[in-house]
């Protein structure tokens, strides 16, 4: 891993800390981690996330400061609810962790587990 995808990675691993059913696997071309078998996040080289949400809040979280419509490669749009996040926009935990609900929030929905 890159030191930027290593720093990412460590956070959320502590924001997670508490999360039974968490788990990291390479995925994406970054580190990804997975809760209840979804992927929740995943982490690019550049610290930059992947991050996947309701897709009925997809327009919304577009407007968020640092997102983007995702790409798998250039110019592949990737569908809704698969938004990226530069890493720019996550460089305190409190930044983090708004993701990370909204990644959480779909993962429960699309899981049935309970938040």
């Amino acid at each position: 891993m890159t030191p930027q995808q290593s720093q990412v990675v460590a956070r959320l691993r502590s924001m997670l800390a508490a999360e039974p059913a968490a788990r990291e696997v390479s995925m994406f071309g970054g580190r990804s981690l997975m809760v209840n078998e979804k992927m929740l996040v995943s982490v690019h080289k550049d610290g930059g996330l992947l991050v996947r949400v309701e897709c009925g809040q997809h327009e919304e979280v577009l407007g968020w400061p640092g997102a983007s419509q995702a790409e798998m490669g250039r110019g592949r749009i990737m569908g809704q609810g698969w938004i990226q996040v530069a890493a720019e926009a996550i460089v305190t935990d409190d930044q983090l962790a708004i993701w990370i609900r909204a990644a959480m929030d779909h993962n429960c929905k699309a899981t049935g587990a309970d938040q």
